[in-house]
């Protein structure tokens, strides 16, 4: 059997994601396990403008790489280094993220096992301070000189990673260099038992930065399956780069069917705000139906744009949805046209009277408005979803009220519920709003027979 090489790299950049960015410097040490066989370290022009933070953290300025070799230069030595070799590195998937980019626009194809002595030391040497290169080394007293520049921090993640393998009495490096370890693509902050405890069931999962506060809530119809795709591919933008490096924990809830999921998702996206969710936080209806008195005493219903500071009668995704819903309550009621407003905008102190000719009379007017109002409060129906439940030993509720939704739990199979009120009680009471009621009506249409009225 081949004895295992390992290629220790570190490097300095443009900035922080592949794709935008590019090497100004890099280091390659080759190791044989036991020793340092070969080393390589070289400026790189990156063909562009350094920033000056870089240049600030690195020291690395454009006049330093303005006669260096570019990557394509280098790209046969550094390809010739790297193959057949493990890539090691320091948060590994950031440095590989930018040479297998710049190998490939070279025109080499290249993939290579990776090591990562982040996730190396938390397993070896748990329960220390810090994991950042500067304060390990300092924890485990190892000389860092040359600080963030290719070259010293290559030899000392080079130091580290030997020591490493002294003290790996357990094999964990050799189990992390498996073909088929999670290691390989877990974020490098993350530990293996969280994403070992996700179960293989519905519901939601959280991903936690450092400070514990949530940065993304997703829903899947299997937990681990889902958040294992997050961290597969090979994607460089700098978002995913990022969103990677953020991740330090992961818990879940599970549910009993994907609508309470997709529930919970929307809802927990509303309460959380997190970082790196985009869509959900999008999702708001835009228009409003409303009813205001004018100074004559007539009252007027008009579609206008939501705000946060007037109260709806009923809401909709588009302007055409609430023009609509209107001329179907003004001809059912027989509602004069001139006190039904269709502006995009609706202002109570901008509302005109209309011409006074020929006006109905008003107590007979807002009786018409009035009863349209009842009508459209009491078409909104009550009922609940039964479906099943986590376990055999329960089952699952989803309760509209009145046309809202109003809570979501689970109900012991063994438990006689005869009144809407027994299920209601038995619930975690949820703030209602369009998104989620349009994934109610759609399951209801598709399931009928899981629906109990009020």
């Amino acid at each position: 059997m081949k004895k295992l090489e390992y290629a220790i790299v570190d490097i300095e950049t443009t900035g922080g994601n592949a794709r935008g960015s590019r090497i100004t410097e890099i280091a390659i040490i080759v190791h044989d396990g036991k020793k340092v066989i070969e080393r390589f370290e070289t400026l790189v022009n990156p063909k562009k403008e350094i920033p000056l933070p870089i240049f600030a953290l690195t020291g690395i300025n454009n006049e330093m790489v303005k006669n260096a070799p570019t990557f394509d230069d280098i790209s046969e030595k550094v390809y010739e280094l790297l193959s057949e070799r493990i890539f090691v590195a320091h948060n590994v998937n950031f440095d590989y993220s930018f040479v297998r980019h710049q190998l490939e626009e070279a025109g080499f194809k290249w993939i290579a096992r990776k090591l990562c002595t982040v996730r190396a030391a938390r397993k070896i040497k748990p329960g220390l301070a810090s994991y950042s290169l500067g304060r390990l080394c300092n924890s485990l007293g190892i000389k860092l000189e040359n600080r963030h520049r290719a070259g010293g921090d290559a030899d000392a993640t080079a130091i580290l990673f030997a020591r490493l393998l002294e003290w790996d009495e357990e094999k964990v490096i050799e189990q992390m260099l498996k073909k088929t370890a999670q290691d390989q693509r877990l974020p490098p902050n993350l530990s293996p038992d969280d994403y070992n405890n996700l179960p293989e069931k519905i519901g939601v999962y959280y991903f936690y930065n450092e400070f514990h506060k949530v940065i993304y809530v997703g829903k899947a119809i299997n937990i681990k399956k889902r958040v294992t795709t997050h961290f597969s591919g090979h994607n460089v933008n700098a978002q995913r780069q990022n969103f990677l490096r953020d991740i330090h924990s992961i818990s879940f809830e599970v549910c009993a069917t994907e609508l309470m999921a997709l529930i919970l998702e929307c809802t927990e996206i509303k309460k959380l705000w997190p970082a790196y969710n985009r869509a959900l936080k999008k999702y708001e209806p835009k228009y409003g139906l409303y009813q205001y008195e004018a100074r004559n005493g007539y009252k007027y219903l008009a579609i206008g744009k939501v705000t946060k500071f007037q109260l709806n009668l009923e809401h909709f995704s588009s302007l055409h949805e609430g023009v609509n819903l209107l001329q179907s309550l003004s001809h059912q009621f027989e509602i004069d046209y001139r006190f039904c407003k269709y502006d995009n905008t609706v202002t109570k102190g901008n509302l005109f009277e209309v011409e006074l000719m020929d006006l109905p009379e008003v107590e007979n007017h807002n009786e018409k408005v009035d009863n349209a109002i009842e009508y459209l409060k009491n078409s909104k129906q009550s009922f609940g979803i039964i479906d099943k439940g986590r376990t055999e030993e329960e089952r699952s509720c989803i309760w509209v009220e009145n046309g809202h939704f109003y809570g979501m739990g689970y109900l012991s199979c063994d438990e006689a519920i005869t009144e809407s009120s027994q299920y209601k009680e038995n619930l975690t009471l949820f703030k209602s709003n369009q998104y989620i009621m349009q994934l109610i009506f759609k399951y209801v249409e598709k399931n009928p027979r899981k629906i109990i009225r009020n």
